[in-house]
């Protein structure tokens, strides 16, 4: 089955947090910044991808139009493991994470994609996971600073049904807000995106130790200071999550020796899509370490996290920003109903995007490698 084109889009679509947006991680959230990736081959089947993403989809989108794309022209699109492999060597002297990683993972997801449709089963069947139609979801909200305006969306959040909630707050205040407005009942967790060195974590740790918080996220600069994240956990009293921001399967295993986390979160998008996730749970499986897909998309990474979830982490909740957008390209299939997602049931990822919207929320015109 010979790759034939390799298309890439990028979209931007108006989105809102329910609040001014105060914005981080490079952009504001005032738009969905989401690059597609587009594998069509000579037997009628095509597949979807989506590589990191929001402000880098240009720098993303430069690596699958330049290096990897005409790499993958008449390449087999069922050899994954082997085009993974090949493809990931390929670039590792431009970087082993950034946009040739992110490039990588949109790869991967959309050979399964297309692996999943061949095959007539949903990719969640296809990897071994038990028939689940719903997860429940945990609204991840934005960043608000501000002690009002994060109790206000805490309090729309679980009147839409959400009993779980994770924060992006770096401060003690808007994080006892939240708690207040919330309630002992709900479960919180608290992503902070690396602000800290070791021992200002620990002193947050200490303040937060009362809020009684599901787990505190990456609370150490740099992400790959693990013996120092290792030493946040043994001595916070906090469980640690981590792993959005590692670079590949070794990462997980210095993070795993060095006793460093309680949830392994990779995220599919970045971490070299769904090839990768399923070695990095592996290893977690070993080590004993739970692993919750980390999903901060909405566009096949979206799709793809969901089929992950259902094989790795069932009873688990699963992340949904908590944004509105204008219109998406899979429609409702994103939305969250009464606090819960639906797991697509199609083969592959069980949706293809609306060329419409896709047309419509351009930001520039496809590029199309053949």
């Amino acid at each position: 089955m010979k790759i034939t084109a390799v298309e890439t889009h990028h979209i931007a679509v108006p989105a809102s947090i329910g609040a001014p947006d105060v914005g981080f991680i490079g952009t504001g959230w005032s738009r969905m910044n989401t690059l597609f990736l587009r594998i069509v081959t000579d037997q009628g089947l095509e597949g979807w991808g989506e590589g990191f993403g929001h402000a880098t989809c240009q720098a993303t989108r430069a690596v699958l139009d330049n290096q990897l794309g005409p790499m993958l022209i008449g390449q087999d699109a069922r050899d994954i493991a082997g085009l993974h492999r090949r493809m990931a060597m390929a670039l590792h002297v431009y970087g082993r994470n950034g946009p040739g990683t992110y490039a990588l993972s949109a790869m991967d997801v959309a050979l399964w994609d297309i692996a999943g449709k061949q095959a007539n089963l949903p990719l969640w069947r296809l990897l071994g996971g038990a028939p689940i139609a719903t997860h429940e979801a945990y609204a991840s909200l934005l960043r608000y600073s501000e002690g009002r305006t994060i109790a206000a969306a805490i309090e729309r959040a679980v009147d839409q049904g959400y009993r779980h909630l994770k924060l992006h707050e770096i401060a003690y205040e808007p994080v006892a807000a939240a708690r207040a407005a919330a309630g002992p009942a709900p479960e919180i967790m608290l992503d902070t995106n690396c602000p800290w060195t070791v021992d200002e974590a620990l002193a947050m740790a200490r303040k937060l130790r009362p809020l009684n918080l599901a787990w505190l996220e990456e609370p150490v600069w740099p992400p790959e200071d693990f013996s120092g994240l290792a030493r946040v956990r043994r001595d916070s009293g906090i469980p640690i999550a981590a792993g959005e921001n590692a670079q590949n399967l070794m990462d997980f295993r210095t993070a795993f020796d060095a006793n460093a986390l309680d949830v392994a979160q990779p995220s599919v998008a970045k971490i070299g899509g769904i090839t990768a996730m399923m070695a990095i749970a592996g290893l977690a499986e070993a080590r004993g370490v739970r692993l919750i897909p980390h999903c901060a998309y909405f566009g096949p990474g979206f799709l793809a996290s969901l089929h992950l979830h259902t094989r790795l982490a069932p009873g688990t909740p699963f992340e949904r920003l908590f944004m509105t957008l204008e219109a998406s390209p899979y429609h409702d299939a994103i939305i969250a109903q009464s606090g819960r997602v639906t797991v697509p049931q199609g083969p592959g990822l069980g949706l293809d995007p609306d060329p419409q919207i896709l047309k419509r929320y351009a930001v520039t015109n496809p590029t199309r490698i053949a």
